[in-house]
């Protein structure tokens, strides 16, 4: 009887018509908040909230949590074509101002700026505009989002270990090819590297810090453009400016010693670790993390 009473009784309770729809998941529940996210790490709305160099401090750290967040698995490829952008880059400075003896002997101020006007300036702009991991810019972005908080310690050791890997491969597979192509360059490649090694330690440590600080200032001018030519225009001064100055950048030099090598270059591949790749490497790591990421983080950070 009393089955019977409560049966009735519900059967005469207003219900809404949607109370026995399916609840959503909670992938389903999330999914404004994700969105919300991408907008933030892909440069949207949320990043671009403040006007002026503050935004390009938000750019940036969006950025950077972008690519720290990014799985391995593509952060292999990525930096893979970006060491090999770079490469590229540097096998146009090496034929252009690399090969020019007898401008440089009369007037090294024009070889080396043509050597930094035709080549890197190239090579960053593939990375930047067609999507890439580099090492050297993440040093600066990734630390910047970390610093904000944006992202985890493991995350930045991840992303600047895989991409410093993958830069590598990627610039010794131009070098070798390049070797293999015999473009008519042996003579300027030999020289260029030779001339990577020549230094102290201190003197290759202080060239990364100062190149980095360079490069890192392109990157991060350039995270908050949304155009080709603004890109290109952020690049321009900064890149073409640290090869003019004869300053060095590790990913480069993955490509310009190994390209000497297989050219002839008097270099043993412990030789190029230790006078040039380690220091410049810990060099560039200071300009990017230290004078562009920290000094931008204390004066925009929230």
């Amino acid at each position: 009887m009393k089955t019977a009473v409560l049966a009735l009784a519900l059967s005469l309770t207003p219900v809404a018509a949607d109370a026995w729809a399916p609840r959503p998941s909670l992938h389903q529940r999330s999914a404004p908040l994700r969105a919300e996210a991408a907008v933030a790490v892909k440069g949207g709305e949320v990043a671009y909230a403040r006007t002026g160099p503050a935004g390009v401090y938000d750019a940036a750290v969006a950025l950077g949590a972008g690519k720290a967040a990014t799985p391995v698995s593509k952060l292999v490829p990525l930096s893979f074509l970006s060491g090999a952008h770079i490469a590229l880059g540097a096998m146009l400075a090496v034929s252009c101002g690399g090969s020019v003896p007898g401008i440089k002997a009369a007037n090294p101020g024009v070889q080396r700026a043509l050597m930094g006007v035709m080549g890197l300036p190239m090579g960053l702009l593939m990375v930047l505009g067609a999507g890439g991991e580099l090492v050297t810019g993440n040093m600066a972005v990734c630390t910047a989002a970390y610093k904000a908080k944006k992202t985890s310690f493991k995350n930045l050791v991840r992303n600047l270990g895989t991409v410093y890997v993958g830069n590598f491969v990627g610039s010794i597979a131009v070098a070798a090819l390049g070797a293999w192509a015999s473009t008519g360059v042996s003579a300027g490649a030999v020289g260029v590297a030779m001339g990577k090694v020549s230094g102290t330690f201190g003197e290759a440590f202080a060239r990364g810090v100062l190149c980095n600080w360079l490069v890192c200032m392109a990157v991060w001018m350039a995270a908050s453009q949304k155009d080709m030519a603004s890109k290109a225009a952020a690049v321009f001064f900064p890149i073409s400016g640290f090869v003019a100055m004869g300053l060095d950048h590790s990913v480069a030099n993955m490509f310009l010693i190994p390209f000497g090598i297989f050219l002839g270059a008097d270099i043993t591949w412990s030789q190029m670790l230790v006078k040039n790749l380690i220091p410049v490497t810990l060099g560039n790591l200071v300009g990017g993390a230290v004078f562009v990421a920290a000094a931008y983080h204390s004066a925009y950070g929230k």
